[in-house]
């Protein structure tokens, strides 16, 4: 869900060619002999809500050679955080981070896997991504 928001926002703010936005899963509970499974019906469902699209996509998994691609690696949760860093092993650029760290309430997404509420959830990244954004804007990145 969060690839689809911020890709959303940016746009619809004339930002989109300032990024690359991408998602990746910390497992390969998604991925079935190497296909990815297509975002799950009621985050879908979710996004559509909110006239947003995610066809097309299917899951991957997060690599150790995406550090050197992207500038900021932000999950969403504890888990998260601990399978990233298992997997790149090494943050030396400060890159990985919570999205919500950006906010003025730091804490995990409401994951809705174990919560069922994919409105909350929609609603905490819709949170992250304002908070990143203006941090980028008050920070001369953007």
């Amino acid at each position: 869900m969060a690839e689809f928001i911020f890709k959303d926002m940016v746009q619809k703010k004339g930002l989109a060619d300032l990024f690359y936005i991408a998602s990746a899963a910390t497992s390969t509970e998604e991925i079935w002999n190497g296909v990815g499974n297509p975002v799950y019906p009621p985050a879908r469902e979710e996004l559509a809500k909110h006239g947003i699209s995610c066809k097309g996509k299917r899951a991957v998994q997060i690599t150790k050679n995406d550090y050197s691609k992207y500038d900021y690696i932000l999950g969403m949760d504890q888990w998260n955080m601990k399978n990233m860093m298992r997997i790149l092993r090494t943050d030396p650029d400060s890159k990985v981070k919570l999205l919500l760290d950006y906010s003025e309430r730091p804490r995990d997404i409401a994951d809705p896997w174990y919560t069922g509420n994919f409105t909350l959830t929609y609603s905490d990244i819709v949170e992250g991504w304002e908070s990143f954004l203006q941090y980028l804007e008050e920070n001369g990145i953007i």
